[in-house]
């Protein structure tokens, strides 16, 4: 950081993390040791390039303000990823009270005979960051026998599968009664379902069988009745004629 009378300034690099056809951010601090309002103004020798928000402002005694740095993106890269561009900040002091709003390009003027404060900040192309290569870590003498998980979150194959075995291993004579003994319930739960349905089924058919001899009993009886009455009529027919 660079301290001035007025402002703070860090860093006094703009870096920019180039990749072609993206825009690309970074910022800038302002620290007002001071107590006195101080007004700023951003410039840059190539403003269709950059966008800066905000590009003039006020940091108020003892405070900070943050600017954002915005590079539209590129469609190619410059020759060796070297850039020319530049960026002049400018403060002066202001009166107190005074807003943003309040800020015109008379108050950064020299020939008003306002003392103006002007901090070069040069542009720099860097590499984009590298995702982390995974790093695996070997299990430390006397520690569990779990997979080491590196970095990146990747685990460890041959750790786990070691402990994998050792757990399985640790586990299956105590799980084996456990599983018999829940088939065993599991099985005599299904045999005491089947006698149950197996009853249910012969007390169903025991009375469908009441149900079809009371139906032959009512049946015969109407026969003997019907074969009476043709008796009686024809007896009476006869006696008739």
């Amino acid at each position: 950081m660079i301290t001035g009378e007025l402002l703070g300034i860090e860093p006094l690099e703009l870096k920019f993390p180039f990749e072609l056809k993206k825009q690309i951010s970074c910022s800038l601090q302002l620290s007002n040791k001071t107590d006195n309002y101080v007004a700023f103004k951003v410039k840059t020798t190539n403003p269709k390039k950059y966008c800066v928000r905000p590009n003039a402002g006020i940091v108020l005694p003892r405070s900070t303000c943050d600017i954002i740095v915005t590079m539209q993106a590129q469609k190619e890269a410059p020759p060796d990823m070297q850039c020319k561009d530049k960026f002049l900040l400018q403060s002066v002091k202001a009166n107190d009270g005074v807003s943003a709003k309040d800020i015109n390009a008379e108050m950064f003027s020299k020939e008003a005979g306002h003392v103006v404060e002007e901090c070069k900040l040069r542009v720099l192309y860097v590499s984009p960051p590298q995702p982390p290569s995974p790093v695996l870590e070997g299990s430390e003498e006397g520690s569990p026998p779990w997979g080491s998980v590196s970095d990146n979150g990747n685990v460890n194959g041959t750790d786990l599968s070691t402990g994998t075995r050792a757990f399985v291993e640790h586990l299956e004579p105590q799980d084996k009664p456990l599983e018999a003994g829940a088939l065993i319930s599991k099985l005599t739960d299904e045999r005491n379902n089947a006698i149950q349905q197996n009853n249910k089924l012969r007390r169903e058919l025991e009375l469908l069988r009441c149900q079809g001899n009371k139906n032959r009993s009512g049946a015969s009886l109407m026969f003997v009745i019907i074969i009476g009455l043709l008796g009686i009529l024809l007896g009476y027919l006869m006696k008739k004629t």
